[in-house]
């Protein structure tokens, strides 16, 4: 993996100002520690900070074609590299190095923009044709690397210029000095909806992300910049029509997703320094380091996050795994403390708030990989997303049973608890037409249902008036004509992997802090070949009965223990209740951005609604249908607070600012 950020002239006449592309660059060094490089031509400047994983010796970018008049810079790897130069050497095609990069030129020479229905991997790509005077912008089909853009107008002496500007990380265009740090009530709305940010906003004003099997087609245009730019789709998540799913014998099965995994697998270990893997008590990351260890032909090494808290350490369900793989795991233990602590760190590597304080726990176990020096780590994530592996799954299979006879039992029996137990409720019209723009309800509904409430408990009047009647739904440019001829589970499937993969798990859990310690994570479940089968197979396969993640246990029980390979899940998190603490223990910074003060300034929250539900929560049982709910909210208006500090305005706390 690597960092990449660029800027041009949508016009191409002017240069960018002198050093600007440099310093964006510099914001992410820690995406590229290994090596940089730039390319500056009349209107356009590229940079590139490397991580290097293939090509050790002959990697460095920006990279050409054989007559140097198309250019790329590129974040990812190409898992397939090997046969890709093979069948463009056949083609004519003449390669000078034996870095993976080196693919994108030719392929756009054979292909065109249709280049990226070929590509196989985790990417994101600047292609710059200089025969055409165009510039495409591509990310991968899941999200699984980041790409940024902005368009903003130039200045002083650039005036009357229109600059597009991407990169990797939103603090590398924030570095540049032309985007004004300005909060997006959009993107903070996301925080709220989804605990994500699946896009296309982002929490930035003027600050955009490239959706998943998005990309740019941007052609300089001096008559009309503006005109310039193109959004366009070369993939899309499906699904079959309803009643052709595919269903084969148990063993047949089994075998056909037991042999497109260890493909996976083994496509993921291919690199010149050495793969290790994540390894927690669940299913997912033991059948990784199984597999992996199978292909190697020796054990893999894996790192293990230890939880200090009760019911959520999964320390010595990792250390069976690991024993019974011959494997030696190193643990990383993680309380109270360090989620206080490191909290500021994470809101600077993923740039948004987090809700999920998890992620600080993944963010210092890359570290301890890196320490230990490594720098490419496989992981179980994914799995959850296409095989259906979490509780609300479960719950809404049987919750909608209540609705067999056409009525709405399950909707009355929520609104009734909410109003038991004195919670605010959204009005019917919205219930509806969020449903609707879903194609019905789904459990995902019901999760982030719990999350919703916070806008109603905790957005001032202004944030309510434009958001509280408002589904978020709309911007999430879901593909409608398709999601209504499928399997009602498959919408829930399609949801999970809209938002929660690619807004929070891939970024805020995944790249973000990762790359922040220059670790490259990889994700064999979310192999193209994986995510296809997983789409196309019938739903029993994804939940039988009430076993999530069922064709995914067959298949684990050929490799690990039966205890091991049909462990129920356990959902990993970290304590959400270091946030809320009002004592002694508590962060002065928490107690900071918290104040009447500071809430006031970023003019977000009801300050007494804020204060009261922090009172409250302390006499709530752990058992209170509500505690829940706020304990989340609360969690998401301290990070916001805190994002809003460090990125936006300072001045809300005593903690070093990126202002």
């Amino acid at each position: 993996m690597c960092g990449i950020a660029g800027m041009f002239d949508l016009a191409g006449r002017r240069d960018p100002p002198k050093g600007m592309v440099r310093r964006m660059a510099d914001a992410i060094y820690h995406r590229g520690p290994d090596e940089d490089g730039y390319l500056d031509r009349p209107g356009l400047s590229l940079a590139n900070r490397r991580l290097s994983i293939v090509g050790l010796a002959d990697g460095k970018q920006p990279i050409s074609n054989e007559d140097g008049t198309i250019w790329t810079v590129f974040n990812g790897e190409f898992f397939d590299y090997p046969e890709k130069k093979a069948m463009l050497e056949a083609k004519g095609h003449v390669f000078r190095t034996t870095t993976d990069t080196e693919l994108i030129p030719h392929m756009y020479e054979e292909y065109g923009e249709g280049m990226f229905q070929h590509m196989r991997g985790q990417f994101a790509i600047c292609i710059w044709d200089s025969r055409q005077n165009r510039v495409l912008l591509a990310r991968d089909r899941m999200g699984i690397c980041p790409l940024f853009w902005s368009l903003q107008p130039g200045r002083g002496e650039h005036a009357g210029t229109h600059w597009l500007m991407f990169a990797s990380e939103m603090k590398a265009l924030l570095a540049s000095g032309h985007v004004e740090r300005k909060a997006n009530p959009h993107g903070i709305n996301q925080i709220f909806s989804f605990f994500a940010v699946p896009g296309p906003m982002t929490c930035f004003a003027g600050i955009d992300m490239i959706l998943p099997g998005r990309y740019l087609d941007i052609r300089f245009n001096e008559a009309n910049p503006t005109s310039a730019v193109q959004q366009k789709i070369y993939w899309e998540i499906d699904f079959p029509d309803r009643g052709h799913e595919l269903q084969l014998p148990h063993d047949q099965m089994v075998d056909r997703f037991e042999a497109t995994f260890k493909a996976a697998v083994d496509r993921r270990l291919r690199a010149d320094v050495p793969v290790v893997s994540y390894l927690s008590g669940g299913v997912d990351s033991s059948v990784v380091v199984a597999v992996a260890s199978k292909v190697l032909g020796r054990p893999i090494p894996t790192f293990t996050i230890a939880i200090q808290k009760e019911g959520l350490n999964e320390e010595s369900e990792a250390a069976q795994t690991a024993k019974h793989l011959g494997t030696k795991s190193i643990v990383m233990p993680y309380g109270d403390a360090e989620v206080r602590t490191t909290y500021p760190d994470l809101i600077r590597a993923a740039e948004v708030p987090v809700v999920d304080t998890s992620c600080a726990a993944l963010m210092m176990l890359a570290k301890t990989v890196r320490d230990n020096g490594f720098k490419v780590a496989l992981t179980g994530e994914g799995a959850d997303e296409t095989l259906a592996g979490y509780h609300w799954f479960r719950i809404h299979k049987i919750v909608s049973k209540l609705d067999m006879f056409g009525i709405p039992l399950s909707l009355w029996l929520k609104k009734a608890v909410l109003k038991l137990t004195g919670q605010p409720m959204f009005s019917n019209r919205l219930i509806a037409e969020t449903a609707d723009l879903v194609g019905g309800h789904n459990g995902w509904l019901d999760l982030y249902g719990v999350m919703s409430l916070n806008k109603l408990r905790f957005y001032n009047p202004e944030m309510k008036a434009k958001f509280a009647d408002y589904s978020p739904y709309h911007d999430l440019q879901l593909n409608r004509d398709r999601l209504r001829k499928w399997h009602p589970f498959n919408r829930s499937i399609y949801l999970g992997q809209k938002i929660m993969l690619a807004g929070h798990l891939l970024s805020s859990k995944g790249d973000r802090v990762a790359m922040n310690s220059s670790v490259e994570t990889r994700y064999p479940f979310l192999d193209e070949d994986m995510v296809d089968l997983t789409a196309k197979i019938d739903p029993s396969w994804k939940l039988r009965g009430m076993r999530e993640k069922y064709l995914l246990r067959c298949m684990a029980a050929r490799w690990l223990p039966k205890e091991t390979a049909w462990r129920r899940k356990a959902m990993f998190r970290a304590p959400l209740d270091s946030f809320h603490t009002t004592g002694p223990d508590a962060p002065r910074w928490i107690e900071e951005v918290l104040s009447p003060e500071s809430l006031r300034k970023t003019n977000l929250f009801d300050i007494e609604a804020v204060q009261r539900h922090r009172r409250q929560l302390e006499h709530l049982s752990s058992m209170s249908p509500a505690r829940t709910s706020i304990e989340l909210g609360l969690v998401a208006v301290v990070a916001t607070q805190l994002w809003h500090h460090i990125w936006i305005s300072g001045g809300l706390s005593s903690l070093e600012t990126s202002v």
